[in-house]
């Protein structure tokens, strides 16, 4: 095997290979607040803190459940997409100090004005032992001159930091 190949596989090699256990809550939760800058939210109220859950064992087939302080999500399963983890995306990386980044499906308590209620989750396992979460769900509609149009329709947008905590969600 070339030196080149070798190179650019190590880095997966590893990945595979981290010990992701330490994440599991078993009895615990991560919460924390969204992250309320305007350039990485939409939909989603500046004040308001997700709970997660998570069973590292269970990855693919029942990781665990999130919570919304608003009422978005109140215990909500997360739910794999099995296709992912025979995908390039099940690998994917962006930023630093990330150990690993999942990709989950979650419904909204309440359906989105199109009648939709699903959700992307993507889970970041932070090297710090925190966790960082995305939602994200559609995308602004188009104005007639190609544009952004603020028309609602359910899209959003947000990242929570969160934090481990003792004993279970407190929302």
């Amino acid at each position: 095997m070339s030196r080149i190949a070798v190179t650019a596989f190590a880095p997966l090699a590893l990945a595979a290979c981290t010990n992701l256990s330490g994440f599991t809550t078993a009895g615990d939760s991560y919460q924390g607040p969204v992250v309320a800058a305007d350039f990485v939210l939409s939909g989603i109220a500046t004040t308001t803190s997700l709970c997660l859950t998570l069973d590292t064992n269970h990855l693919q087939d029942g990781p665990g459940a999130v919570w919304t302080s608003d009422g978005l999500f109140r215990e909500t399963a997360l739910r794999p997409i099995p296709q992912i983890w025979h995908d390039p995306l099940s690998t994917f990386t962006f930023g630093e100090g990330r150990l690993k980044n999942l990709i989950y499906v979650a419904a909204a308590t309440t359906p989105f004005p199109d009648g939709g209620s699903d959700v992307f989750v993507v889970l970041s396992l932070m090297q710090s032992g925190d966790i960082e979460v995305r939602l994200l769900r559609g995308a602004p509609g188009l104005s007639a001159d190609g544009g952004s149009s603020t028309q609602p329709g359910g899209n959003l947008f947000g990242v929570f930091s969160l934090s481990r905590q003792s004993g279970p969600c407190s929302f």
